[in-house]
Parts: C-alpha cells; sequence; structure tokens
C-alpha cells in the first residue's frame, strides 16, 4: 500500500496552507509538530538547487529516538529518488536536485558559522529553545535563488519565560495564558528594528506608517516581514490518539504546571510555590499500610553548620522513600541536619545503619557534583558506607525538572507520608517549592522518587545499583 505523506485536517493543514513569512506551530505536546515541520521541504524536493536546514538546540536532540531523524526515516523512506545521509550530518538528498540538512545551534556564537549561507527554508524544532539573538540572526541566511520564496517555519511548546511569548503575544489572552481561537492563523506584518523594537500592523503598510513614525530612516513594505501563529494540541492529532490512546492519559498525570502547559497549552503560567506540592495532597499515616517491595535513601548533601555569619545555611536531607505493593509511594523518614562535613558523614552512616534495621533497606543514593572534587567525594563516601549498595548519582537537569515526576504523584494523593516529627518542615518546604530559600528535602525526595519508581520489584538492587 502506497504511503501518502500529507497534513490532517486542522491546524496541521493550517500550517501547510499559510503564506506568511514566519510561521509558528503549536504550543502543546502531541498536536502532530515534528510530522508538519517535516512536511514542508517535500513540497519543494523537486526544485533544482532548493536548500531547507531545521535546527534543534543541540545535536543529540537531532538523533534522539523518536525524534527529527527517526521521523524523517519513517516518513521519507518511501519517496523515490530520497537519500539518507548520516555523514557529516544527517541529512536528505531528494534524487539530486534539493537537500535537506539536520543541524544545531546550541550557542549563540554558533550563527557565525553560517555566514554567507543561503537557506531558503529555514526551520526550528522548540523555538523555545533558541535566543531571540540566534532566531533573528538566521532569518539573515534566509535566502535563495532557486526560485522559491524563502520561508521559515518552528514549532514550540509553551514557555512564558521565552521572548517567543512576547512575540506571538497578539495570538495569546493576556489574561489566561491561552490561544485566542478565533487569531490562530491569522497573519499579521511586523518590523524588528536593529534595536530589538518590533513593530505590528494588520498589512506592511500599516506597520510601515506607524514604523517610520519612530524611526530615523525610512522603512518600505519590503523591510517588514508576515508572521502568524497556530495553535494545536493533542487533541487535534486524530492519528496519534488512535495509535495510543494511553498518551493522553500520559498527558493528564503530569503535575499541574507541565499539564497546564504541555496539554492545555497554557503560555502565562510558571513554576510557583503551592503549584507543585500542597499539603491537602498527601495523608500522613501511623503505620505503613501495604507491603513495600521497593526502598532507598536519597541524600542531598551539604557540609554548613550553623553560625553567627550563616543562621540559615543549606542543610543536608536524607529521604527514605518506598514504593508499595499497592502502586503507592510512602515517605517513611527525613533527616535535615546543619553540621560540619566530618558530623554530616557520621550521620549518614547511622541513618544507614538505622534504615537497615528497621526497614532492611541497604540502598543509598549519594549525590556526585561536577568535576574530580565531586567525584572524590562520592566515592570517600562509598568507602564510609562498605557493606551497603551505595549508588553515586550526578547531578544534571534543573531542581524543577528533577522533581516534576514526585510532584505528579504527589498532585495524584499517591504520596503518602508515614507519622513522625519531620513533618511539618518537610510540608512547608515541598509547599515553598520552588521559591522558598531552601529546597534540599526536595532535591532527596526527588532522587529517591525516582529510584523506588523505576525500579522493578525484586531487583533494586541490580537495576539501580549494578550489583
Amino acid at each position: 500500500m502506497k504511503n501518502i505523506l500529507r497534513p490532517q485536517l486542522g491546524p496541521q493543514r493550517e500550517f501547510a496552507k499559510s503564506c506568511a513569512d514566519i510561521v509558528i506551530f503549536g504550543g502543546a505536546a502531541g498536536g502532530g509538530k515534528t510530522y508538519a515541520l517535516l512536511l514542508e521541504p517535500l513540497r519543494y524536493k523537486n526544485v533544482p538547487g532548493f536548500n531547507a536546514v531545521i535546527f534543534r538546540k543541540n545535536y543529540t536532540q537531532v538523533a534522539a529516538a523518536g525524534g527529527l531523524w527517526d521521523t524523517s526515516l519513517q516518513m521519507y523512506g518511501g519517496i523515490k529518488g530520497a537519500r539518507a545521509l548520516r555523514s557529516p550530518k544527517y541529512s536528505w538528498n531528494f534524487d539530486g536536485k534539493s537537500t535537506l540538512a539536520f543541524d544545531y545551534l546550541s550557542r549563540e556564537t554558533d550563527v557565525y558559522a553560517w555566514q554567507g549561507s543561503q537557506i531558503c527554508f529555514l526551520g526550528f524544532d522548540e523555538l523555545t529553545h533558541f535566543s531571540e539573538f540566534t532566531f533573528f540572526y538566521m532569518l539573515s541566511r534566509n535566502r535563495s535563488i532557486c526560485g522559491v520564496e524563502p520561508f521559515v517555519r518552528a514549532t514550540c511548546n509553551p514557555d512564558s519565560d521565552s521572548w517567543v511569548r512576547n512575540f506571538i503575544g497578539w495570538w495569546i489572552n493576556s489574561e489566561t495564558g491561552y490561544a485566542i481561537p478565533e487569531r490562530s492563523g491569522v497573519v499579521r506584518a511586523f518590523y524588528r528594528s536593529g534595536d530589538g523594537n518590533v513593530v505590528w500592523g494588520n498589512s506592511r503598510a500599516e506597520v510601515c506608517e506607524k514604523a517610520n513614525e519612530i524611526s530615523d530612516e525610512e522603512i518600505f513594505p519590503q523591510d517588514c516581514k508576515t508572521a502568524t501563529f497556530i495553535s494545536s494540541s493533542v487533541y487535534d492529532n486524530k492519528i496519534l490518539l488512535k495509535a495510543n490512546p494511553t498518551y493522553l492519559s500520559s498527558l493528564k498525570a503530569l503535575s499541574l504546571v507541565e499539564k497546564e502547559r504541555l496539554l492545555r497549552g497554557n503560555w502565562k503560567i510558571r513554576p510557583a510555590a503551592g503549584l507543585y506540592f500542597k499539603t491537602e495532597q498527601t495523608r500522613i499515616v501511623k503505620t505503613v499500610p501495604d507491603e513495600l517491595i521497593a526502598i532507598v535513601r536519597a541524600w542531598d548533601l551539604a557540609a554548613t553548620e550553623i553560625n553567627f555569619a550563616n543562621k540559615n545555611p543549606d542543610r543536608t536531607a536524607g529521604v527514605l522513600m518506598a514504593r508499595m505493593k499497592n502502586g503507592q509511594y510512602i515517605v517513611l523518614d527525613v533527616k535535615r541536619i546543619a553540621a560540619n562535613a566530618a558530623n554530616v558523614r557520621a550521620i549518614v552512616k547511622s541513618t544507614a545503619e538505622t534504615d537497615k534495621a528497621e526497614y532492611g533497606c541497604k540502598k543509598i543514593l549519594i549525590p556526585q557534583d561536577p568535576g574530580q572534587a565531586g567525584k572524590e567525594q562520592a566515592q570517600s563516601y562509598i568507602r564510609n558506607l562498605a557493606g551497603f549498595n551505595v549508588k553515586s548519582k550526578t547531578v544534571s537537569g534543573s531542581k524543577i525538572t528533577r522533581a516534576e515526576p514526585f510532584a505528579a504523584q504527589w498532585q495524584q494523593g499517591n504520596v503518602l507520608l508515614l507519622e513522625g516529627n519531620w513533618n511539618g518542615a518537610f510540608l512547608d518546604e515541598l509547599e515553598g517549592f520552588p521559591d522558598a530559600l531552601h529546597d534540599d528535602q526536595v532535591d532527596a525526595a526527588s532522587d529517591a522518587f525516582s529510584a523506588v519508581a523505576y525500579a522493578r520489584t525484586k531487583s533494586l538492587s541490580r537495576d539501580l545499583f549494578g550489583v
């Protein structure tokens, strides 16, 4: 059966039909953004000299499973004359006439490697990952003599702190943060001056009139570009929902902030205290209600004592967490201390002995900071905890990203607390995250949750610790 490549009815088709110079597509997860972006160069694949480049923030994102390259292989593999090239970079050649390359711009200075280039179709996958400077500099490379009018297409998910939010502000309800349905796909004109100021209007003529009132030099219609924003969501992607009906439930299971962004397309919401953890979303129990099938103690280390100069330092925090047979999670104990390095080591060791005696827990996670000093510190802890299954875990990703999986289960009421004198301080810190001064307990809890959540029932030590 012949594989027909075409956009779905709805936002994907509107994206393909738009005549704007710049079209930004998406604003939520699962709307078929990557597929739509990869359709764009195909319409000109038989035009000699037509070239296209689609950028990601880093090259790993290009090659990641299910990403640009994987999707292009699925889409282009059956096209006659299409040839996939993996060296020196991932790219496609269409019957020797046109080309599509995948590349990255991880730093702003990377744009200078494209000086002198001519790119007819300029694509950005996840535009909010790129800086405003990077985007508008690369527009200067958006030119061609192949006969096709140069154009720019981009996809994105909402990010309230991104410059993209301001750029597409006319298409977004400033009160709610959601896209305005009747404005989706409406084409407007704009002029951007050298100092970064943008003048908008309903036509190039209107923009010129406005810009000439405030500019020291005369602005002409050819100095203006047209742009639009087309909103989409997983509900518009009927093919995905049919092929993978559980994807929608995965989006609904996200924490509040991520669910607002990725499912509902909210451009206003941002991390704030009370949006991740609320006391009423958990339950404090006097006894463990079900069998424990995975258990670990995770630490977030500090080595500062309380003194006159520093009355409120970061604390060392250790969270003992378990997964129960019924699928819920329980925080069994939390240690939070301000002590010097020697005392911290002693407390970590004595806590390990207690965890082993009370719960049979021998699994411990120790964070490893970047660099040789972090590695040496982690190795020192491992030696000090001989007889336990200790794993040093390199700290990566933002604190919010690390906390997301834990917060999602917390908001569903799937995390219990065992009654203890640590409950109050733990809940106070969680409710204040990420705005509170300290987040040591949150970091430790996030790492402990990830460990027990993804461990197989009877092989925790092998999954996490390689023993």
